[in-house]
């Protein structure tokens, strides 16, 4: 049994998966920064159900999570139609539909990071750059965004590392197509249903630890880094 020499289709999951997982977190993280900048720092009826809301993929099975996309994102869903018939855009059952996917499992995970981030930033930092006359998208690209990088970088990391892992959402909203949708989990689970695939099955498993590790390990890296800039 050889553990060092990926065929094909292993090498066209691994790099799927890396692709979808970058183009995820690329495409959800402005919206993780403003998501968390409004639940840490505004006050509105309805902030704890966009909490919910936000953090609901934690909770949920990821075929749930699958499923609802598939009614919503779907060519003949509730917001997937109207994206086809106006735009032409199509997620379902395509790379896109999987990026889609990653990026609503991993959102939460992300959120959550850059909240914690930022509610450790002293406010009178904020304000004493107003005083100075800075404008509030000043002060946040200066002041707030700057202290906010340790939790920002953790929290993009881990959000790769969960697309990378993502199995019941993509599998249920976009199928498991060689090539397009089968990222590194989709592969493995296809080795362990065809005979002989023990042999794939055992390097895509190695294959993900290490990729998992590697990015948890570089997000404690960074953060730490980061931190010890922003005390120096």
């Amino acid at each position: 049994m050889d553990l060092f020499h990926l065929t094909p289709l292993e090498i066209d999951a691994l790099r799927l998966s890396l692709v979808i997982s970058g183009w995820a977190v690329a495409a959800s993280l402005p919206f993780g920064i403003l998501v968390a900048w409004i639940l840490a720092r505004m006050h509105f009826p309805g902030k704890n159900l966009l909490d919910g809301l936000v953090h609901l993929p934690l909770v949920l099975p990821p075929v749930v999570t699958g499923y609802l996309l598939l009614l919503l994102m779907g060519r003949n869903g509730l917001v997937g139609a109207a994206l086809y018939k106006y735009l032409g855009i199509v997620l379902a059952f395509n790379w896109k539909g999987a990026v889609f996917a990653a990026a609503v499992v991993s959102f939460p995970l992300l959120v959550r990071s850059v909240r914690l981030s930022l509610e450790s930033v002293d406010q009178g930092l904020e304000a004493a750059a107003r005083t100075l006359g800075a404008g509030p998208l000043r002060v946040f690209f200066t002041v707030t965004l700057p202290l906010m990088v340790p939790g920002t970088i953790t929290g993009t990391i881990l959000a790769f590392a969960r697309s990378l892992g993502e199995f019941g959402a993509t599998i249920t909203f976009v199928s498991n197509i060689r090539g397009e949708t089968q990222t590194l989990p989709l592969a493995l689970y296809t080795l362990t249903q065809v005979p002989d695939g023990e042999a794939g099955a055992l390097r895509l498993c190695i294959l993900s630890v290490i990729v998992a590790m590697a990015a948890l390990i570089c997000s404690e890296t960074l953060a730490r880094r980061f931190a010890a800039r922003m005390k120096g």
